[in-house]
């Protein structure tokens, strides 16, 4: 196996002098005292976490019980989508350490809520908190955008004739996501085939062991075990398989939809030059390749709580480690502190997301160089 050769260093400027990231760690730092709080996660956000897990094995009892298929069907895809909304609401903050104070209460989490989900987490981790958090929007370094296919993401990648119309079947990519990473990609990090493996905690045959184990589990649970217990109401394989798709795609594509824009709405993207170097600190990066954006009218606010705070994807990057029950709280802060330093705070509509990810796609769609 030939290995994959390690990213050279890439480097921002200095932010260790910027007003900014003072004046913005003071007002955070103001903001927890002077509500007597902690950045982890409470009792409130416990108990939707929990409320979501208990959702999540009902509808899983009930799809395991049904005497129809129709009746399967809905269950368990309902099951599918309850458990990417606790991994949204649990699963994201734990690998950034942001649920439990001690670390290994948010291993065992992120281990047991990625369980019907199916994604192996200690490589996702890696993705999202090594290499997406650190090098948003830089080509060759943001594994989220590297090229592929079907989606041309950046300005920095080729051009083929498919991407002409991505911004028609970009859902179809969103709802294969999923799949896709369960199913393929964790497998090409597994064998070494990306610079993920690398970074991995679980090396040699603890690795595999590890890695084997929670995808024969995420087996036996959502398709072994179903499998196995309907075939006596006359519910075949092939339902159960082909419900395990529609669950998976449905909750990716939800997902997808939900947070992708807010790296492709009227952001930059940016190339490394050939010293290695950015020519801005990480702060002001993040506000060149991320935007927030809150459901509108105010009546669907509730929209955002049950996204896990991922709405406020700004707000997150610059403070991954806090729980998202504090974003509101940021966000407002961050809002009232980037113009007094030069910065550009954007928080969106959904339909200003959707309109300004859709003329992105449709640019990025076009051959270089054609207006």
């Amino acid at each position: 196996m030939t290995p994959v050769p390690s990213l050279p260093p890439l480097r921002f400027q200095p932010a260790r002098d910027s007003a900014f990231r003072r004046e913005l760690r003071e007002r955070a730092d103001v903001y927890l005292a002077g509500a007597g709080k902690h950045r982890f996660g409470d009792a409130r956000m416990h108990a939707k976490a929990v409320f979501l897990a208990v959702l999540t094995v009902a509808l899983y009892v009930l799809a395991l019980n049904a005497d129809g298929a129709s009746g399967f069907v809905v269950s368990y895809v309902a099951c599918l989508v309850t458990a990417m909304a606790l991994a949204m609401n649990t699963l994201h903050d734990a690998a950034h350490s942001a649920v439990f104070r001690t670390g290994w209460l948010n291993r065992v989490l992120i281990r047991l809520v990625s369980l019907p989900v199916g994604v192996d987490t200690d490589f996702w981790t890696i993705r999202h908190v090594h290499f997406h958090h650190t090098y948003a929007n830089v080509e060759g370094y943001d594994l989220d955008t590297e090229p592929n296919p079907f989606l041309r993401q950046t300005p920095y990648q080729r051009w083929s004739p498919q991407y002409r119309y991505q911004y028609l079947y970009w859902p179809v990519v969103a709802a294969l996501s999923l799949p896709y990473l369960n199913w393929y990609g964790d497998w090409l990090d597994r064998f070494g085939k990306t610079p993920v493996a690398a970074h991995s905690r679980l090396q040699g045959w603890r690795g595999w062991l590890s890695f084997l184990g929670w995808k024969l589990g995420h087996v036996a649970l959502v398709l072994a075990l179903p499998m196995w217990l309907l075939q006596q109401h006359g519910i075949g394989w092939g339902v159960v398989l082909g419900a395990y798709f529609l669950g998976q795609m449905l909750a990716s594509c939800v997902l997808v939809a939900l947070i992708l824009g807010t790296h492709w709405a009227e952001v930059d993207f940016f190339q490394p030059g050939p010293d290695g170097t950015l020519p801005h600190d990480w702060y002001q990066h993040t506000f060149y390749t991320a935007c927030d954006w809150t459901p509108r009218p105010r009546a669907l606010r509730w929209l955002g709580y049950w996204l896990g705070g991922l709405n406020l994807h700004l707000t997150h990057h610059l403070f991954p480690t806090w729980n998202h029950r504090h974003y509101p709280a940021l966000a407002r802060i961050i809002a009232e502190l980037a113009p007094r330093h030069g910065l550009v705070y954007r928080e969106l509509g959904y339909g200003q997301l959707h309109a300004s990810q859709q003329a992105f796609l449709r640019a990025m769609g076009q051959p270089p160089g054609h207006t």
